[in-house]
């Protein structure tokens, strides 16, 4: 895996990550708008379709999934603060270090295992 600009392995991964979160977005958002213009477009009774979804169902699906990918760029822009504050790999719960392991599976990730594990209940 190559290095950012100030070579760091997990910037640049985070930074990488960030940048298919926002790929992802953009995808998600433009077909979000093709599916607001199809409607625009159409008086048809979509509802009653037999052929399938309805257009309402798969723009709900969308904004679902844009809000997903919106947090999962929030997470990655709040991990790269903890990096440049120096808190990366530092549960924000009980302050003890998160496994390197865990790191690697989800680099943004703010707390331990158990500390996520608690938070499940």
């Amino acid at each position: 895996m190559s290095d950012d600009a100030t070579g760091d392995p997990t910037a640049a991964r985070l930074a990488e990550e960030r940048r298919t979160v926002l790929g992802r977005l953009a995808a998600l958002r433009g077909d979000f708008d093709d599916f607001v213009a199809a409607s625009g477009d159409s008086n048809a009774d979509d509802e009653h379709d037999p052929e399938g979804a309805t257009i309402a169902f798969e723009r709900a699906q969308v904004s679902a999934l844009i809000r997903a990918a919106e947090q999962r760029r929030d997470e990655i822009d709040a991990a790269l603060a903890r990096l440049a504050g120096g808190a990366y790999g530092v549960c924000t719960v009980c302050g003890r270090p998160i496994d390197p392991e865990r790191l690697e599976v989800r680099p943004s990730a703010r707390t331990c295992v158990a500390c996520a594990a608690r938070a499940r209940g």
